[in-house]
């Protein structure tokens, strides 16, 4: 028998991010939420997250959504993903390899899922007001 490498990665709606309800003079926003990460024991892998932008720093852009009565908005949130709480948390983008952390996270897999959690900040709240979401896409290497 040979047992090979294996990993597998849970997101979605449970686990967004939701940086709230806010007033226009809000500023230093933060939010977080968790993403699941199950691989074999002893693998290590490397995972890196991506807006869908595809900044590889993780520099974001959240599109407004337009929910009635608002029609005709095009501000765009910018926000930044992060690995550690804060404005100052460490910045966690997509360079991540199979060999290499670069600016993601690396872990070592338990065969067990990996709660795994990440953070968002945006500047300030200062758009026009309506609901505003974008999509990251989580890649783990191992």
């Amino acid at each position: 028998m040979k047992v090979q490498s294996s990993c597998a990665v849970t997101a979605g709606l449970a686990s967004n991010i939701d940086l709230g309800p806010q007033l226009s003079t809000a500023t230093a926003l933060t939010g977080s939420s968790t993403i699941s990460v199950t691989c074999s024991k002893k693998t290590p892998y490397f995972i890196g997250l991506a807006p869908s932008n595809a900044n590889t720093l993780g520099l974001g852009s959240m599109a407004a959504l337009n929910v009635a009565p608002v029609t005709g908005n095009t501000d765009a949130v910018p926000y930044q993903l992060r690995s550690a709480t804060g404005i100052a948390g460490a910045i966690w983008g997509n360079t991540a390899t199979a060999t290499a952390v670069g600016n993601g996270v690396s872990g070592t897999g338990t065969g067990g899922s990996q709660s795994i959690p990440v953070y968002a900040t945006a500047a300030s709240a200062n758009f026009t007001p309506d609901s505003y979401a974008d999509t990251v896409t989580v890649t783990v290497n191992y």
